[in-house]
C-alpha cells in the first residue's frame, strides 16, 4: 500500500490537481454548475481563498490560500467531492461505470479518483509558475487556441487585475517547469 505524505502547513497556500474517475469528461455543461455551488458551499463551511483555478472536461487545478492557523485542505476536499457526489446524484442518477467493491463499501459512486495531487506553493516565483500552467493548461489540453478562450478559469480575473495581457499564451507557449501539474 502507498503512503502519502501530506505538507499540512497553517495557512499554507497550495497547489491542487483533482482528478474525475477514470478520466470521465464529466466537467462541462451543467455539472460545472454543480461543481461551483460545491466550492461556495464548502466555503462558506470552511473559509479558503481560490487564488487561481482551471476547470477541464476531466480534471481540476486550483490554488488554495488557507486562513493563518487552518491546514486542513484535505476534509474541504473530501467535502467539495462529497457535495458535488450527492448533487450529482440527485440529478442524474447512479453514473453508469462499474465501480470497485472498496468504492461501494465507501459510499463512492464513481465520480472522483479518490487521492488528488498537492504542492505547497513555496515562494512567488513557484506561485507565478503554477499560475501560469494552470492558465495555460486548457491549450496544453487542446480544449482551446489560447488561455483567453476558455471560459472556465481564472484567467480573466487575472487579465482584469493586470497580471496577464489578455493575449498571454496565445502567441507562443509560455516557458512552464517540468514538474508541476502531478498529471
Amino acid at each position: 500500500m502507498s503512503r502519502y505524505k501530506r505538507n499540512y502547513e497553517n495557512g499554507g497556500l497550495y497547489f491542487f490537481t483533482v482528478v474525475a474517475y477514470k478520466r470521465q469528461k464529466i466537467f462541462i455543461g451543467p455539472l460545472i454548475d454543480i461543481l461551483r455551488a460545491s466550492f461556495k458551499k464548502i466555503i462558506v463551511e470552511a473559509p479558503f481563498t481560490i487564488e487561481a483555478i482551471v476547470v477541464l472536461p476531466d480534471h481540476v487545478h486550483c490554488i488554495w490560500q488557507l486562513p493563518d492557523g487552518d491546514n486542513d485542505f484535505s476534509t474541504r476536499w473530501k467535502n467539495i467531492k462529497a457535495d458535488f457526489s450527492k448533487q450529482y446524484k440527485e440529478k442524474f442518477g447512479q453514473p453508469k461505470q462499474q465501480i470497485s467493491v472498496s468504492m461501494k463499501k465507501k459510499g463512492e459512486i464513481g465520480i472522483w479518483q479518490r487521492r488528488f495531487w498537492e504542492h505547497t506553493i513555496s515562494n512567488d516565483k513557484d506561485f507565478i509558475n503554477h499560475c501560469d500552467y494552470i492558465h495555460y493548461n486548457p491549450v496544453k489540453h487542446g480544449y482551446a487556441q489560447a488561455p483567453n478562450q476558455w471560459p472556465h478559469s481564472s484567467f480573466q480575473r487575472f487579465v482584469h487585475e493586470g497580471l496577464y495581457d489578455e493575449a498571454w499564451g496565445s502567441l507562443q507557449r509560455p516557458e512552464l517547469p517540468g514538474n508541476i501539474g502531478g498529471e
